[in-house]
C-alpha cells in the first residue's frame, strides 16, 4: 500500500491543526459566556476543555492524527449536545429598561400597544419607570425616521426607528439586547447565546434622550423616504415580531440578529430586492446604504443629512420638554413634510 507523500501528511496535519485550534477556542468562549457554574467551578472547566485540546495537538503531531481527530471531536460533540439544549427564556430577573416586552393589537384602524416605555432617566441607574398603554391612529402616520447612536468607533452604531403622527407623538421601536438585572453587554457575548433579543416600544424622548442626555451618546436623525402604505407595513410589522417575541423567546446575536438585521428583515419582505451589503453589518455607515437605494431625502449629499440630522445638542437642550420631537428636528431635510401621501 502506497503511502501518502509527506507534504499531503503535513497538510492534513495542518489543517487538523487549524480545525483543533477553531473549536477549542468556540468551546472556551461558549463555556465562559454561557456556563452558569459559580466562578471557581467554570474556570476549572474552561481550563479543563483548553487542556483537551492542547493534548489533541500534542497526540497530533507526535503519534497518529486519526486518535487524536477522534478524541477531539468526541469530547467538542459533547460540548455541541449542550450548546444546543440552551433555550432563550421570558423568565429571567430582568434589568428595569427591558422588564416588560411590547405588544400591540389593531382594532378598527388603532394600533393599541401595551407596555410602552416612558422612562424619566437622570442617569442609567437613576429613572422613573413607567410602562404604558397607548393608541395610535394608522390613519394618521406620517412620517418614518432613521436614528443613528454612536459610542465608540464609527463603523458602530445603535439603530432605532422613529414613526411620526400628525399630532405630533412620535413612537420609536428599538431591538434592544434583553439583559438581565446587572449584566452588561458584550459583543463577543452575543455571539454566545449570552443575551435574549427584545423589540422595545418607546417614547421618543425616552429613547432619545436616555442616549444624549445620559450615556453621551451622538445620535443623528434621518428622515426616510418611503411610501405611506409602506410606513404602516413596516410599523406592523414591528408589532408582529413585538408580539411573536413575546410568545417565542429567541437569543439576540451581533451577526444575525441584531439592531439592524432584524429591520432589514422587515423592510426585505415588504418591499423586496434589496441588495445585501456590508453596512448591514457596520452599522454606523447604514445611512449610507439607506441613502444609496434612494430611501433618504433627495437633492442633499449624505454629509449634508449627516451635518443637519445631528440631534445631540439639540436633545440635550430640548430635555423634557414636551414639544421634545419638534425641537430635536428643527433644519432636518424633509422634516415639515407631515401630510399623507
Amino acid at each position: 500500500m502506497t503511502r501518502p507523500h509527506p507534504l499531503l501528511r503535513l497538510s492534513a496535519r495542518l489543517l487538523l491543526t487549524l480545525f483543533i485550534l477553531l473549536t477549542s477556542t468556540w468551546g472556551a468562549l461558549a463555556l465562559t459566556y454561557r456556563l452558569d457554574w459559580v466562578a471557581l467551578a467554570g474556570y476549572a472547566l474552561v481550563t479543563l476543555w483548553c487542556l483537551f485540546g492542547a493534548v489533541a495537538l500534542v497526540l497530533l503531531w507526535r503519534r497518529s492524527a486519526w486518535p487524536a481527530l477522534a478524541g477531539h471531536l468526541l469530547v467538542f460533540a459533547v460540548l455541541l449536545a449542550w450548546w444546543h439544549n440552551l433555550q432563550p427564556s421570558n423568565q429571567r430577573a430582568w434589568a428595569d429598561d427591558v422588564a416588560r416586552m411590547t405588544r400591540g393589537r389593531v382594532v378598527d384602524e388603532q394600533l393599541l400597544l401595551d407596555n410602552v416605555r416612558n422612562f424619566v432617566w437622570r442617569s442609567d441607574e437613576d429613572y422613573d419607570i413607567a410602562w404604558e398603554s397607548r393608541a395610535y391612529d394608522l390613519r394618521q402616520l406620517t412620517s418614518v425616521d432613521l436614528l443613528t447612536s454612536y459610542w465608540g468607533m464609527p463603523a458602530i452604531a445603535h439603530i432605532l426607528v422613529s414613526f411620526g403622527f400628525e399630532d405630533g407623538r412620535h413612537l420609536v421601536f428599538t431591538v434592544e439586547t434583553r439583559k438581565e438585572r446587572g449584566e452588561l453587554y458584550s459583543e463577543l457575548g452575543g455571539f454566545f447565546k449570552e443575551f435574549e433579543l427584545s423589540i422595545v416600544a418607546t417614547d421618543e424622548r425616552d429613547a432619545v434622550r436616555v442616549r444624549t442626555n445620559v450615556r453621551d451618546e451622538d445620535v443623528y436623525l434621518y428622515r426616510i423616504d418611503m411610501p405611506r402604505s409602506v410606513m404602516r407595513e413596516l410599523l406592523l410589522s414591528y408589532v408582529e415580531q413585538a408580539n411573536a417575541l413575546a410568545e417565542r423567546p429567541r437569543f439576540y446575536n451581533t451577526l444575525t440578529a441584531n439592531c439592524t438585521t432584524i429591520v432589514f428583515g422587515m423592510v426585505q419582505s415588504i418591499i423586496g430586492g434589496l441588495p445585501v451589503d456590508h453596512r448591514l453589518l457596520l452599522t454606523g455607515y447604514l445611512p449610507g446604504y439607506v441613502q444609496d437605494i434612494g430611501g433618504l431625502q433627495q437633492g442633499y449629499s449624505l454629509d449634508e443629512l449627516r451635518d443637519r440630522g445631528r440631534i445631540t445638542e439639540r436633545a440635550k437642550q430640548a430635555d423634557d420638554a414636551p414639544d421634545f420631537s419638534a425641537l430635536v428636528r428643527q433644519g432636518i431635510p424633509g422634516w415639515t413634510s407631515e401630510t399623507h401621501r
